[in-house]
């Protein structure tokens, strides 16, 4: 390890997480304003969905670990809200199960140290026409990315568990389609700019003690 030890952040997830740190993502944002205060650990897996990273949480996040994350933010969706194909060539994940799933991880997540926090982003909307024209692509439907965000969003209440629904976040903003995206699916500058800024408001307006809001930490060697 590289001392002092700092709180630490992990950011774990499909490629939403992977690509976090690439064009001034949202995982750069919160390591910018971070620095001097936590470290932010990043495990993104891309094509990932909820049924693998339920094979591999427990080494994502070992629960004999010495040292548990303080904040654990976690994005699963995208690819299990993928439209399921006959010959099984998509991430498809039933709904029940994609909910199932998620319980299990959180449980898992929530139960390393009692100051481990967790927050959920649900499955963001897509640019549909943009999709196929830049990948090729007509595996995913806004229809289906909005039951699976909800779903998930409806799990967090269940579980008292902090939950940012992407879907609506992004719809409200006039421009979401034509700025949000590279690619269709992966955030842009722009994309990226609102995720963080939602991040950002969830610990802020969190009653977590101690608090993780990145203006509230001490910084190292201040």
């Amino acid at each position: 390890m590289v001392g002092p030890r700092r709180p630490e952040f992990v950011l774990f997830g499909s490629s939403i997480v992977q690509l976090s740190f690439g064009l001034n993502g949202w995982g750069a944002v919160l390591k910018t304003l971070y620095s001097r205060k936590a470290d932010i650990f990043v495990r993104g897996y891309s094509g990932w969905n909820s049924r693998q990273a339920l094979q591999v949480v427990h080494k994502v996040f070992p629960k004999d670990d010495p040292v548990h994350p303080s904040l654990a933010i976690v994005y699963f969706g995208g690819n299990d809200a993928a439209q399921h194909r006959p010959n099984g060539d998509t991430a498809h994940v039933p709904l029940s199960e994609y909910v199932e799933n998620m319980r299990k991880i959180a449980n898992h997540v929530t139960s390393l140290f009692e100051n481990t926090r967790l927050i959920f982003l649900t499955a963001p909307p897509v640019n549909e026409s943009q999709l196929l024209q830049v990948l090729g692509s007509d595996d995913h439907t806004n229809e289906l990315r909005q039951k699976y965000a909800d779903a998930l969003e409806e799990l967090c209440l269940d579980l008292g568990i902090k939950a940012i629904n992407l879907c609506n976040v992004f719809k409200r903003h006039p421009d979401w389609e034509e700025t949000f995206f590279i690619d269709g699916m992966h955030f842009s500058q722009h994309g990226s700019q609102v995720v963080a800024k939602e991040i950002l408001l969830v610990l802020k307006q969190a009653d977590w003690k101690p608090s993780l809001w990145w203006q509230d930490m001490p910084s190292e060697f201040a």
